[in-house]
C-alpha cells in the first residue's frame, strides 16, 4: 500500500516509567520521498596499558593483508577496518607538570591538550566527542554515552585522587568537568530504558522482587504498532526486542552469580564476574542505543587506564599494569600479549553483531567510525607516538576501509579527531594540537 504517512524516527514505546526508542523501519521512510539519510555513529574504545607492539605493528603500507597476532580476531571484519600508524599525542608527554604517563595519555586522548594540576585541582579540555554532542546532540535522546569497566577489587588502583580523574574519564564537558564513565550494567539498563534514580536500596529492592521485563511495561504500544506494520518491519521489531529482553537475562544472569562469588567482597550491583561477559553486557546494550538512535556519539573506556586488573579467564593472575613494566622478559611479554589479544577478540565479536543488523542499503558498522586504540604505545617504555589505532566501520560510506595507511612520524592524533568532527558535520579550524584535517582516510 502506497502511503504518504510515516512513523516518526525518534518514536518511542511507552508504558509506566519506560520507553523504548525504535530501530530504523522501513515504515520511517515517507513513501513517494526521497530516502531518509542514514545517520553516522561516532565512537572510541580505549585499552589501558599500551600494547605490546611487536605483536601489533604491521610491516606493510596499503591493502590489508596478513594481520598481526593480536589483530588476528579481527580477520573477518579485515575489509571493515582502517589501520594507522604514526598518529602522536604529543600532549600526553611530560611537558608540563602532570599525572603521570598514564593520566597524560587518557586525560590528553580525546581533549589533544596536557591535563594538569590548577586552582580546582584539574584541568584539561573539552574533548572532541562532546564538542561533536554539544552540537549533534539534540536530535537523538542522549547527547552522548559514556560507558567503562572495572573491577571491583581494583577500586584503590590509582595515584591519587587529582591523578583519578585523569585516568577514569575520557570524556571532558569542560575544563574541569570530567563525564564519569556508567560501570554498572543495571544502571546503564535504567537510563536507557527506565527512570528509577530516586529510589532508595530499600525500595529498589522491593521493586526488584516483583519486577517485570520493560517490555512488559510497552506491551500496549508495541502491539498496537504491529498491527500498523508490514511483515520486514514486525520481522526487524522481533529482532529488536528480543535483543532487549536477552540484555535483561544477562543482567539477571550476572545478579545471580554475583550473590554465589566472593559472598563478602563489594562488588558493582549486576556485574558480570567474568570480563568477556561483562564486555558483551555493555556492547550489547550500546548496540540497542546506537540502532535505536539514542545516541550517535559514545565512549567506552574498557577498565580505566594504569589499571592492575588481572585476567584469570585466560589464566593469567598477574596484574596488567605491573605485566607491562616487562623489562623486556619474553615471559612478561607473552602475558601482555595474551591481554591484548583478548580486549581484540571481544571487541571483534562486538563488530560481528553489529555487522549483522541491516540499515537501508548497509549494516550498522557501515554506518559507524569506532577508533580502537591506547593513548600509550609502548606500555613499558610509556611513549606517546605511533599509538595503536585503528577506525571500524566505514563512517556511511566515507571512510575507504580494508587497508594499513602510514602517516608520516609525530602526525597529530587531533588530525584525525578533526577530521572525524567534519564528518559528524561539525565545522572547525583545528582541534588540540592539530594541525590539519588527517587525508588518506575517505574514498576520494
Amino acid at each position: 500500500m502506497i502511503t504518504k504517512k510515516s512513523l516518526p524516527r525518534r518514536m518511542f514505546l511507552r508504558g509506566v516509567g519506560a520507553a523504548v526508542g525504535l530501530p530504523f523501519l522501513d515504515a520511517m521512510t515517507p513513501a513517494l520521498s526521497a530516502a531518509v539519510k542514514t545517520p553516522v555513529r561516532m565512537g572510541f574504545v580505549y585499552v589501558p596499558n599500551g600494547m605490546d607492539v611487536r605483536n601489533w605493528n604491521l610491516d606493510y603500507d596499503g591493502k590489508l593483508g596478513k594481520l598481526s597476532r593480536i589483530m588476528a580476531p579481527l580477520e573477518p571484519h579485515k575489509e571493515d577496518i582502517l589501520v594507522t600508524s604514526n598518529l602522536t599525542h604529543n600532549n600526553g608527554r611530560a611537558l608540563l607538570d602532570g599525572p603521570g604517563d598514564h593520566g597524560r595519555c587518557c586525560g590528553s586522548y580525546l581533549t589533544g591538550v596536557q591535563p594538569r594540576k590548577s586552582a580546582v585541582d584539574i584541568h584539561c579540555g573539552v574533548s572532541m566527542d562532546q564538542i561533536v554532542a554539544n552540537e549533534i546532540g539534540h536530535q537523538t535522546r542522549f547527547p552522548s554515552l559514556e560507558l567503562g569497566m572495572e573491577d571491583a577489587r581494583q577500586a584503590g588502583d590509582c595515584d591519587s585522587g587529582y591523578s583519578c580523574a585523569y585516568t577514569n574519564n575520557l570524556a571532558w564537558r569542560s575544563e574541569t568537568q570530567p563525564l564519569p564513565p556508567i560501570l554498572d550494567p543495571r544502571a546503564l539498563f535504567e537510563k536507557l530504558f527506565g527512570a528509577d534514580a530516586g529510589l532508595t536500596p530499600e525500595e529498589r529492592a522491593r521493586r526488584n522482587r516483583y519486577r517485570k521485563s520493560i517490555l512488559d511495561f510497552v506491551q500496549a504500544d508495541t502491539q498496537k504498532l504491529k498491527v500498523a506494520l508490514g511483515p520486514s518491519d514486525n520481522r526487524k521489531l522481533d529482532e529488536y526486542l528480543s535483543s532487549v529482553r536477552e540484555i535483561e537475562r544477562q543482567i539477571e544472569r550476572a545478579e545471580k552469580d554475583n550473590a554465589q562469588i566472593d559472598p563478602g567482597m563489594p562488588k558493582p550491583y549486576g556485574v558480570p564476574a567474568d570480563f568477556s561477559e561483562h564486555f558483551k553486557l555493555v556492547t550489547d546494550m550500546l548496540t540497542v542505543a546506537l540502532q535505536a538512535n539514542l545516541t550517535r556519539v559514545f565512549t567506552f573506556l574498557v577498565t580505566r587506564e594504569g589499571t592492575s586488573r588481572a585476567y584469570r579467564e585466560i589464566g593469567i593472575s598477574d596484574g596488567h599494569h605491573p605485566l607491562t613494566h616487562h623489562r623486556n622478559d619474553p615471559a612478561l611479554m607473552e602475558k601482555v600479549s595474551q591481554i591484548n589479544t583478548y580486549h581484540v577478540k571481544q571487541f571483534s565479536e562486538w563488530l560481528g553483531r553489529l555487522k549483522a543488523i541491516q540499515e537501508g542499503d548497509g549494516t550498522l558498522l557501515d554506518n559507524s567510525m569506532i577508533v580502537y586504540g591506547a593513548g600509550l604505545c609502548d606500555g613499558n617504555r610509556h611513549n606517546h607516538e605511533d599509538l595503536p589505532t585503528l577506525i571500524a566501520g566505514r563512517a556511511g560510506g566515507y571512510i575507504k576501509s580494508g587497508r594499513h595507511v602510514v602517516y608520516r612520524k609525530e602526525t597529530p592524533m587531533s588530525n584525525l579527531f578533526l577530521t572525524m568532527m567534519d564528518r559528524m558535520g561539525v565545522r572547525a579550524e583545528y582541534f588540540g594540537d592539530s594541525t590539519e584535517a588527517l587525508d588518506g582516510l575517505s574514498l576520494s
